[in-house]
């Protein structure tokens, strides 16, 4: 059997927990600006529809009255370290999906601590214990029915779901459900007569590969209760990323190369904290009118270096010819290797990160942050006039 651990609103119920005058009050993550989007919602502000992803102006114009404040994402990730220690002391086999859900598989371990039930139970008294908060669990015979089932009895559920009741489970499951199955899948599922997961099976294959693609074997084989996928600790992240909407459109480069250069540094810091180089990095712009545009380019030495992050992303918007105002803008790096593959500096180049004196320069500021705060020291450029 295998767990779905899902915290309860976490970013909101975070916020909730260290400012007790939050507690039962509408309470939005997400920032002041009506230019972001909700990160994470209350299950008050809820009610009121608002949602995760929502522009944080429509949350507002369905909870006026709502509490909107800005994510901490330290916190969160401090609280999330505790969260994921708590599962590991119940199983080796913890697989973190995001900063505040995982899978458990629990096999082998119901001589130590139970059955399924009693263990789920026990995995939601000791997170309550550890951090004080509220999470949801599925327990089902493998991930895809698991993370159907903690999203069942929200919030502080736990639901179940046996071997023997799998099959009447699938043939009922509303196909809105199945994860995948977004906004622009199900019309084109609908068209099919795919109501429910059982439906699928009523479909020859060839049907389903016809108008679905990859995607409707995938289906296939879920509406048989099936799912192979193993929980996997540790899973590296393919690419690191930041981004920020920006608080007025603009056309100013000089602007949005400061944010370049603010991204960039975050982006080192965590390619630095994961221990790993990057050779490919990238840049995200979306215009007013919501039309996205990426660029990317890849490097001959990989590189943890804010300097040369900046450089290549700052190029690559040079690249650009922009003809609208830009509201989002980002950095990302991908094409990871392990520090030891880092390519040794050539006989004739010269420089601060050819010299090593720039990726000093990164870590002794990494060092500063942790220390005294992440705002004590930084660079002048960014300072906020």
């Amino acid at each position: 059997m295998i767990l779905h651990i899902d915290m309860d609103a976490f970013y909101a119920s975070v916020e909730q927990l260290d400012d007790p005058r939050l507690k039962n009050k509408c309470v939005i993550v997400g920032g002041t600006s009506n230019r972001g989007v909700v990160s994470a919602a209350s299950y008050e502000a809820r009610q009121f529809g608002v949602r995760s992803a929502m522009p944080i102006y429509q949350a507002r114009q369905k909870c006026p009255h709502g509490i909107f404040v800005p994510p901490r994402m330290d916190r969160y990730q401090a609280v999330s370290k505790k969260i994921m220690a708590v599962l590991r002391d119940f199983s080796p086999l913890v697989e973190p999906v995001s900063i505040d859900e995982a899978y458990v598989d629990i096999a082998g371990c119901q001589h130590l601590f139970g059955e399924p039930r009693e263990i789920a139970r026990e995995i939601k008294r000791k997170i309550r214990e550890t951090v004080n908060l509220s999470c949801s669990v599925g327990v089902a015979p493998n991930k895809f029915l698991a993370k159907i089932a903690s999203d069942m009895q929200k919030p502080d559920g736990l639901v179940l779901i046996p071997p023997e009741k799998v099959p009447a489970f699938v043939e009922s499951l509303p196909i809105k459900k199945v994860p995948g199955v977004g906004n622009k899948m199900l019309p084109k599922l609908e068209l099919l007569g795919i109501h429910t997961l059982g439906d699928v099976q009523r479909l020859p294959q060839q049907t389903l590969l016809r108008h679905l693609g990859k995607f409707g074997l995938r289906l296939r084989t879920l509406s048989y209760g099936t799912d192979d996928a193993p929980v996997t600790p540790h899973t590296p992240p393919n690419s690191i990323s930041s981004e920020h909407t920006l608080a007025a459109d603009t056309l100013d480069t000089e602007l949005l190369k400061r944010f370049l250069l603010r991204q960039s540094e975050e982006v080192a810091k965590q390619l630095r904290h994961a221990g790993v180089y990057a050779k490919t990095i990238s840049i995200k712009i979306k215009d007013a009118d919501f039309k996205q545009f990426t660029r990317r380019t890849t490097i001959a030495t990989p590189t943890q270096s804010s300097k040369t992050i900046y450089e290549q992303a700052a190029g690559l918007l040079n690249g650009i010819r922009v003809t609208k105002k830009i509201r989002l803008i980002g950095v990302g790096a991908s094409g990871f290797s392990p520090v030891s593959a880092a390519v040794q500096m050539g006989l004739f180049e010269t420089g601060l990160e050819t010299s090593n004196d720039w990726k000093k320069i990164d870590k002794t500021l990494d060092s500063i942050s942790k220390k005294f705060g992440k705002n004590v020291v930084g660079r002048a450029s960014l300072k906020d006039r």
